[in-house]
C-alpha cells in the first residue's frame, strides 16, 4: 500500500460527530434483534416487522431548525436516515450474519443486509408522507424505534432506470417476497 492511501485511510477512520435533527415518536418499542423476537422462526419476525412498518411514526424535528422542512409537503415519499440507538455495543462489532437470524439463509457480510446491527448503526428507510404538522412529519413506514435519533431526510425519487438493471441475491427475494404477502 502506498503511503498516500495509508494517510488516506488513517484520515477516514477519524471518528465523525453527527447532530440528530430530530426523534421518531411511535409505539414501536422492540428490538428485531432482541430476546423475544430471536426465539422466533424468521417468518414470524418478519410478520412482526411488517406490521411495524405499517404503523404511522411521527418524525419529530428540532423546533430550532426553522424552513428545513419547507416544500417537503410536496413528495409523497421521502427517505429517512436514522440511528438505531438500541444496538448494544457488543453488536457492533458483527462482521457476518445470517439475514434474519435464520440458518434458511447464506452467512454474509453485514454490508450485505439491512440488519441494524453494523459498525456505524445508520439505518435509512423510504416512508410514505401522509402529512405535516408544523416541525411533525407524519409517515408510514418507518422501522425505526420509538426514541431513534433522526440524522437527516431526502425526497425519494425513483429512478425509472433502477428497475432495468436491479440485481439482488435470491434469498433476498426470498425474504422480499414473503414482506410483500399480505399475510405471513
Amino acid at each position: 500500500m502506498t503511503e498516500s492511501v495509508t494517510n488516506e485511510f488513517a484520515a477516514s477512520r477519524q471518528p465523525i460527530q453527527l447532530q440528530p435533527v430530530g426523534v421518531v415518536r411511535n409505539q414501536s418499542q422492540e428490538a428485531s434483534w432482541g430476546s423475544a423476537l430471536r426465539t422466533l422462526d424468521w417468518r414470524e419476525r418478519a410478520a412482526r416487522m411488517k406490521a411495524q412498518n405499517q404503523t404511522i411514526s411521527e418524525l419529530v424535528i428540532n423546533s430550532d431548525l426553522e424552513g428545513i422542512l419547507d416544500g417537503i409537503d410536496d413528495f409523497s415519499h421521502l427517505m429517512v436516515l436514522f440511528w438505531a440507538h438500541l444496538v448494544p455495543d457488543e453488536k457492533r462489532s458483527m462482521t457476518r450474519v445470517h439475514p434474519m437470524g435464520s440458518d434458511e439463509f447464506p452467512l454474509v457480510g453485514i454490508f450485505a443486509t439491512r440488519s441494524p446491527v453494523r459498525p456505524n448503526s445508520i439505518l435509512v428507510t423510504v416512508v410514505r408522507l401522509i402529512g405535516r404538522d408544523g416541525n411533525i412529519l407524519k409517515v408510514s413506514g418507518l422501522d425505526a424505534l420509538d426514541g431513534s435519533p433522526i440524522l437527516d431526510i431526502k425526497p425519494y425519487l425513483p429512478d425509472p432506470q433502477d428497475s432495468e438493471n436491479f440485481k439482488m441475491p435470491d434469498w433476498m427475494s426470498k425474504m422480499r417476497e414473503v414482506f410483500k404477502q399480505d399475510r405471513i
